[in-house]
This record gives structure tokens, sequence and C-alpha cells, in this order.
């Protein structure tokens, strides 16, 4: 299976379709009760379900997941049957499989409790119709141009003693996303200089400047109140996502002190001073820093 582990989970939803076209006469059978199986359309919805409970048992490359509400809607016509099913999960992962593996268990179990009557039936489509949340409703690239600046918090790397490589990191993640990265400052553990820097780059009027470092508790660790001094507005939920993302990951990460807030029209987005903290940072909070970066220029929700 393809490895989903990196993606935010949110609210996934799916809709599909599918048809089976059957004689009028079977449609007449049906609305009148006298099919010898019983009433076909109970019997698919239950096999709908079960079926989109059950996907990942039948199609290889789907991941299991706990299906939060299962809807299953018939329409009945002289030219047959549509069936339509509804899926949402809140996961890291779609739900279109599941959406048509429903639909086509209920027109093939119609299929199956009609075909005593009828041997004309067709099974005509299975289709998707809609899909929503990950990145069909959350872009994975920025929605307009984003010029941005990355301030690299280090004793070790401002004195030579230390490659960066969370800064690198973080570059890398927003130009692949479509960012303009025209700025790599380094600094040391420094309340002063890391208000400095962070204060020179939103004078020059950057959307976006991300710091790596000084996010923990140690001795040395400030970046949060040097932030804490400068920012017009706190956005504290970022702090939030980024440690909730992170906790269900591995057990360390109650301790960063991540945060965010703005500066004028820029965002300020400060992560740990891992690789691996920045990534998991960026990835966690990249679709609610797109709409920020628009909100606080007054684009509204």
């Amino acid at each position: 299976m393809i490895d989903v582990s990196d993606k935010p989970t949110t609210l996934r939803e799916a809709s599909a379709v599918a048809c089976i076209r059957v004689h009028p006469d079977t449609i007449g059978l049906i609305k009148e009760g006298k099919l010898p199986k019983g009433d076909p359309l109970a019997v698919a919805k239950v096999a709908a379900v079960q079926a989109v409970k059950r996907t990942s048992d039948i199609i290889p490359y789907c991941h299991p997941m706990s299906v939060t509400y299962v809807g299953v809607d018939f329409d009945v016509s002289d030219e047959g049957i549509f069936a339509e099913v509804s899926v949402k999960a809140i996961c890291s992962t779609g739900v279109e499989m599941e959406a048509m593996t429903g639909a086509a268990a209920a027109v093939l179990t119609l299929y199956d409790m009609l075909k005593g009557v009828d041997r004309t039936m067709e099974i005509t489509q299975v289709r998707l119709m809609e899909k929503l949340g990950g990145k069909t409703q959350y872009p994975r690239s920025f929605q307009r141009p984003v010029k941005a600046a990355v301030v690299v918090v280090s004793d070790s790397v401002a004195g030579g003693d230390r490659v960066d490589r969370s800064g690198v990191a973080i570059k890398s993640f927003l130009e692949d996303r479509g960012a303009s990265v025209e700025d790599l400052k380094v600094v040391p553990d420094d309340e002063g200089n890391i208000r400095e820097a962070v204060m020179e780059l939103a004078g020059r009027g950057f959307d976006l400047v991300v710091t790596t470092g000084g996010t923990g508790i140690g001795p040395r660790d400030v970046t949060p109140e040097a932030l804490g001094r400068i920012v017009d507005r706190e956005i504290s939920g970022f702090g939030e996502a980024i440690r909730n993302y992170g906790q269900a990951r591995h057990p360390y990460a109650c301790l960063s002190r991540a945060l965010a807030g703005t500066i004028g029209t820029t965002v300020i987005l400060a992560l740990p001073g891992s690789t691996r903290g920045v990534m998991e940072g960026l990835t966690a909070v990249f679709s609610a820093l797109d709409h920020a970066l628009e909100m606080v220029r007054g684009g509204g929700h």
C-alpha cells in the first residue's frame, strides 16, 4: 500500500452512483412487493453498507479505515434503478473507492435478487460523483504568489560548528509548493538577534517568515519568547496543530513550543530545529497556512 502516514487527518467524503437497467415489468413487481426473494432494495442497501466497511478486504491497495457514515439512496424508474452511495470518514486517505464499492455491491445485489424474474438486466455504470477532503479540497501548493524567508536559529550553525539542514528543508518544502524563498538567515540563540532578523524581514514585505530552532525547553531555547514580544497577534491554533500532528507519531512532540503569529501582513511561523520537526510541522499546517496568507491581506474566509 501507499504510505499515507504523513498526510494530515481530515474529513473525507465521496459519493458514487451505479445503475442497473431492468425490464419495466420487473419494476412493477418491486413496487408491488411480489418478488420471491423479498424486498431487493432493502437487501441491496445492507449489501452496500457492508461493502463500504469491507472495501479494504476486496480492493488490495485500499487502506482499512474507520468509516463514520454510509448513506444509500435508490432512484427507481421504468428504465432501471440508480443506487447512490455516500461515505464519510475522518482519516488520512480518500473514501472514493469505498463509495464506488458500495454502489457496485448494491447493483450486484439487485441483479442477484432479480435474476429469477428478469433476464434482460444490465449493469451500465459505476461512477464517482464527488470527492471532498484531502488535496481535492485542500490544495498542496500555494494558491497565490508567496514571497518567503527562512531564519535558522542555532548557536552551532551560526558559529560554523554544524551544517544547517532544517533551514534548507524548509526552503525546499516551500519552493516545491510554489513559494519564492528569497532570503535565508542564520542567527544564534539570542532573543535580540532573533527579533532583529524577523522584524527586518517583515519590514521588507515578506509574506511569510519561517524560523527553525529554539522552540524546545533547553536553556538556550528562546525563540517563542523573542517572537512573543514582536508579533501583533498570535495564531495559537498553528502550534496546537503541529503538536497534535507530531504527538500521533512520536512521544516527544508535546515538548515543542512551536507557534505562529503576524507582524502586519507577514505571517511568522516558528518550527523546531530538526529536519523531521520542520517537515512534520509544515505538513500539519500547510493548508491553513495558505489560507492564513490570504486572510491576513483581507481575503476573508
